[in-house]
């Protein structure tokens, strides 16, 4: 059974910094591609960040140059590093798996306060 669990969010100041973590299970993870996505209040789920299963990236625009995603396949997880926080990086910050029709971990909230 596919599961992803996602850590790492938190309040914090504009500028500030926060890492989150994506622990997956059930899947040969090293093959897999992973994406981070991010929802806000009244909006659409977005794409921040893919990871291909062989290390490629990409980005938002919104966030290229401030957020970084990683993945460790020792640990079968998925990093998402944000540096300069913003107050619309505010959102509910969600992990998926490209497996099958995909899964999403139950999010993790992230605030950004002026």
């Amino acid at each position: 059974q596919v599961q992803l669990v996602e850590s790492g969010g938190g309040l914090v100041q504009a500028g500030g910094s926060l890492r989150l973590s994506c622990a997956a299970s059930g899947m040969t993870f090293s093959i897999r591609p992973f994406g981070w996505y991010r929802q806000a209040p009244g909006k659409q789920r977005e794409l921040v960040a893919r990871i291909s299963s062989t290390g490629s990236t990409n980005y938002a625009s919104s966030v290229k140059g401030r957020f970084t995603i990683s993945k460790d396949n020792a640990k079968n997880t998925v990093y998402l590093q944000m540096n300069s926080l913003r107050p619309e990086d505010t959102a509910v910050y969600y992990c998926n798996a490209e497996v099958g029709a995909g899964y999403w971990g139950q999010g993790t909230q992230v605030t950004v306060s002026s």
